[in-house]
């Protein structure tokens, strides 16, 4: 009997009812490519001009200006950083390397972690809502109207849309794991070893090399003595 992993009924090559999930991966490595390069774009265009993002009190500004440049140039590291990591991921599924993806995928759990902490953190502290709605800006797109909503409401409103993100989440974090095993079992299915009985091991050639692989000629015809 057949011992099966209990993950392995989560396991299946395609992603989205449509595509496979080495294109899924392909596409999400681009779309985060692509967020995270206008990200830098941003970041970079505030360094080269401080005088698009201020704070509107002087003497805050002039407290603040180191801690400013700080940040940004370690949100620009950062966004090197997963620039990098999506790359990696995008050659990884299209060159079929496994290894290349898991640092997108460690990334995607360590987002995973993060978002589930900040469900916690309003579910134990739902008063932080409120205190967070205070510190905004007097001009604030419906300010007065949110925090006219009873608290218990905004609290599950928040909780509900985090649990769907959470959701959608945990499902790109399945899609590019099965991914990584998608290349992982085809590149280890790639060579076939074959066991003879004195102990021998003979390498067996791949279905494809063997199809493509020119007929060898028939041996003599045997002739009796």
């Amino acid at each position: 009997m057949k011992m099966h992993s209990p993950w392995a009924r989560f396991y299946s090559n395609s992603c989205c009812l449509c595509c496979h999930v080495r294109t899924g991966t392909i596409i999400l490595g681009v779309w985060y490519l692509i967020i995270n390069s206008v990200v830098l774009l941003i970041l970079l265009s505030a360094l080269a001009d401080p005088d698009l993002y201020h704070l509107p009190n002087n003497e805050l500004r002039n407290d603040f200006d180191f801690m400013d440049d700080a940040n940004m140039c370690i949100a620009t590291s950062i966004s090197l950083l997963m620039i990098l990591i999506c790359a990696m991921a995008t050659y990884g599924a299209y060159k079929q390397h496994a290894a290349w993806i898991i640092p997108f995928f460690c990334y995607q759990i360590f987002d995973f972690a993060l978002n589930s902490l900040v469900a916690i953190s309003v579910l134990v502290y739902p008063n932080t809502i409120q205190d967070y709605l205070q510190q905004l800006p007097a001009n604030f797109p419906y300010k007065e109207e949110i925090m006219s909503v009873n608290p218990t409401c905004l609290v599950g409103i928040i909780l509900f849309f985090i649990s769907v993100i959470l959701a959608f989440k945990a499902y790109l974090i399945s899609c590019v794991w099965n991914c990584y095993r998608y290349i992982n079992n085809r590149n280890s299915s790639d060579v076939l070893v074959y066991v003879t009985t004195n102990d021998t091991t003979v390498l067996l050639p791949h279905y494809d090399e063997s199809l493509s692989g020119t007929a060898k000629e028939p041996p003599p015809p045997y002739v009796s003595a």
